[in-house]
Parts: structure tokens; sequence; C-alpha cells
């Protein structure tokens, strides 16, 4: 099995907080590091109510406070919502309190919807078409300070953050490839393009300062219980964020229920069969070989693993299956 690491979105369940998404969060990222999956990464979202992580460096720094080795990181920081030199100054500063084990991912959407989108950006000029000069330039602000630079990242310039970037279409995977930095493709959500897509990356990649080879890492959603029936329960709650986001009544995540997939119009499993393509779930054999086989369909460098389950400690539970460490779990 390639490495595997854990992407989170810090769900906020019904009748929960913040708070309580938050805390169950440094839960996971404390799990994660004694399970020994590689990197914990957050991801970006604004006016979800179902998502507790928008202020995604302050969670990262909060969740690399609290545990010891694992690679804390954004998957990821949305760029066109911000100023490259505040991203740079932002990661710099974490990299400097969490040495060797921070990572920036970069996003060029906007994760969110048009009107919060603007209330983000205010007056910025920049937007989505400016994602590839924002890249080079916050790259830029990494790099050691030269002699008469007006503009420095303090602290940023000559730090270490490896830089990322994410994608669900062929943009991103040009963009990684050009650049010569890692790609990450959001298949957990949007798996359309992901053979074509590492096809591509993988065709253009040029060799750059920061890596001599290509470097792909593929998402998946898990869902691993003792027994295939409790697996697909536990996924009925992501299915119903998935069709109430779909219906334009985003909100926490629902508690699960076993008819709903039953409830659902022809429409919305053709729409959940499509987006959740790259999704295992079962009992722990199953989801494993799942993995193996993905794996290796994709030929990915390391496998992240989105897991979005109402109850806190069956997310414990099915990390802790997913990498073949059952009886470790017992333990944690």
């Amino acid at each position: 099995m390639v490495p595997l690491s854990v992407l989170d979105l810090a769900p906020i369940t019904e009748g929960g907080t913040a708070a309580e998404a938050l805390a169950r969060s440094v839960d996971l990222a404390r799990h994660a590091e004694a399970l020994g999956y590689r990197r914990f990464w957050l991801a970006e979202h604004h006016n979800m109510p179902g998502i507790a992580s928008a202020a995604t460096s302050i969670v990262i720094g909060h969740v690399a406070a609290n545990t010891k080795t694992i690679r804390v990181g954004a998957g990821g920081i949305m760029l066109p919502n911000h100023s490259p030199l505040v991203v740079a100054e932002q990661f710099g500063t974490l990299a400097t309190l969490f040495p060797g084990r921070i990572d920036l991912g970069l996003g060029r959407a906007p994760g969110t919807d048009p009107l919060t989108a603007q209330a983000l950006r205010r007056a910025r000029t920049g937007d989505v078409d400016s994602f590839p000069d924002d890249v080079v330039e916050l790259l830029g602000y990494f790099r050691p300070a030269e002699p008469g630079q007006r503009v420095r990242a303090v602290p940023g310039a000559g730090v270490d953050v490896p830089v990322y970037i994410l994608g669900s279409s062929l943009y991103g995977a040009q963009l990684a490839a050009a650049l010569g930095l890692p790609y990450a493709f959001a298949s957990h959500f949007a798996p359309a393009l992901l053979m074509t897509a590492a096809e591509l990356y993988r065709k253009l990649f040029r060799p750059s300062e920061y890596l001599d080879k290509p470097y792909f890492i593929a998402a998946a959603n898990i869902f691993a219980a003792d027994t295939e029936d409790e697996a697909r329960l536990l996924m009925s709650s992501m299915a119903q964020s998935f069709v109430n986001l779909r219906r334009g009544r985003p909100g926490p995540l629902p508690p699960p229920r076993a008819d709903v997939f039953a409830e659902l119009t022809e429409g919305e499993r053709a729409m959940l069969d499509s987006a959740l393509a790259c999704s295992f779930a079962g009992a722990p054999e199953t989801v494993r070989e799942g993995l193996q086989r993905f794996a290796a369909e994709t030929g990915a460098d390391e496998l992240i693993l989105a897991c979005q389950m109402f109850d806190p400690a069956a997310r414990l539970k099915s990390y802790a299956l997913a990498i073949g460490c059952a009886a470790q779990y017992e333990l944690t």
C-alpha cells in the first residue's frame, strides 16, 4: 500500500457546534498520528453550516500544536480568496512554529458560492484567472530574500513550506506539471477526470527545484466498519449532505438513515454514483482491497482519505480499520 493521509473537513453535525467539530479534528489528528498516517490536511470552505475549517491556517496551527510528528497542512487554501503575501506570511509563521511539519496545498476555486466569494474578496481584482501568477508570486515569497527586495514575507522568506497544486480538472494538472510541483486530485467528490489528469500531469511534468519527478496524490472517501451493512449506513450521512447541497440546502452533517437511498430520485442516485465513484464502504478487507486497487489503477504516490461520519467514534474506527490497525484502535 502506498502512504495514506487524512483529509478533514471538520464536520459540524446536526445538533453539534463548531467548537465540538474542531475538538474532534484534534482527536482525529492525534489518532491518525498514532496509526501512522503521513499527513493531516484541512480544507477551506466558506458559508457552509456543516464545515468548521473556514479559517484554515488557524485550525492548522491548532492541530499542529496538539500533535507531535504528523505533517499538517491545507488541502487546500483557495488562493483567489487571499493575497499571496498574506498566505506566505501565514504559512511561513506556521512552518517557523512547527518546522518540517507544514504543507500548503493551493486550490483555484473559491470554495463557496459566488455571493460569499465576493464578500471574501471585496475590492480585490484577483480571480481564478490570475491563479498561475498568484502561485508564482507566492512561491517567490518563500525563496530567500534578495538584497534590495522591497516586499518580503516575514516570516516566510527562506522557510521550507512544500507547496502542492490541488485540482479536479486538467487545468491544475497542467499548472503543477509546468511548475514542477506535486499535484493532488480531488477525486473524493469530482472523479470524472482523475485518470486523464494523472496521465497529463506525468506526461507534461518538468523537473524543478521542488521535485525531480512527478508526485501524484489521489483522494478517496472511506467508510470502514465491522460489517458491510454498518458501513453503508454510516455512509448515508455523507450521501444526505451531498444531496442537500445539490438541492441548495447545505446544512450540518445529518445522522445516518437506513432509508435515505430508497428516497432519492433517479437523478440524485446517478449524481451520487458519479460524485462518489472513488468511495470505498464496507468491512475492513473490502475497504483495504478497494484502496489497493485504487492505488494500482491510478499509480498514485499517495492516497489521501476523507471520512464524513456523524459518529466521531465510528470515524476514528474507520481510519483505523482502513490502515489495518484494528488492534491499535482499541488502544488509542
